[in-house]
């Protein structure tokens, strides 16, 4: 089955698409090529409820209300995420309303953060907002394991363990 959109502004559509892809190669170059990284997007027309699950990259353009884990999380700019983010690298550009663990946190320049953040590195760009707490962990998660987070927001690091 495939879906479209009727009547979109191709040049928005291209950039958008041009940039996912991009964000994605970005966030897999430095895998093995003989063992890719798997890489993800939500695009800007899709909105999921539920947990996501993955061990590679994820970008996510549209809305997203629920649980993600990755290796790599982007929310871009425009995109909504209300729940909680596990991963290694955070990058958020769009609005995250949640817990979020991982262990580097960039909030770019146009990035909205509610919230609490536990990490190991956290950067946060000028005219980005951030309102919640930040907590330093060491390892704010354990990438040898994709498990579940405690729920708790207690400092706790957060393991991440394939799910069987």
């Amino acid at each position: 089955m495939v879906f479209a959109k009727a009547k979109v502004d191709e040049s928005h559509s291209d950039q958008v698409g041009g940039s996912a892809q991009e964000a994605i190669r970005r966030l897999t170059r430095d895998g093995d090529a003989s063992q890719p990284q798997e890489a993800s997007s939500i695009s800007s027309g899709l909105s999921i409820v539920g947990k996501i699950t993955g061990h590679g990259a994820l970008t996510i353009f549209g809305h997203v209300d629920g649980e993600v884990r990755a290796s790599s999380v982007v929310i871009a700019k425009g995109a909504q995420m209300l729940g909680d983010i596990v991963a290694e690298e955070l990058t958020i550009n769009g609005h995250v309303k949640g817990t979020l663990h991982a262990n580097r946190v960039r909030i770019g320049g146009t990035g909205v953060v509610e919230g609490d953040i536990f990490h190991r590195t956290l950067a946060i760009e000028e005219n980005a907002r951030f309102e919640g707490m930040s907590r330093r962990n060491e390892n704010a998660i354990d990438m040898q394991s994709l498990a579940q987070t405690n729920g708790k927001g207690n400092g706790t690091p957060v393991s991440l363990k394939p799910v069987s």
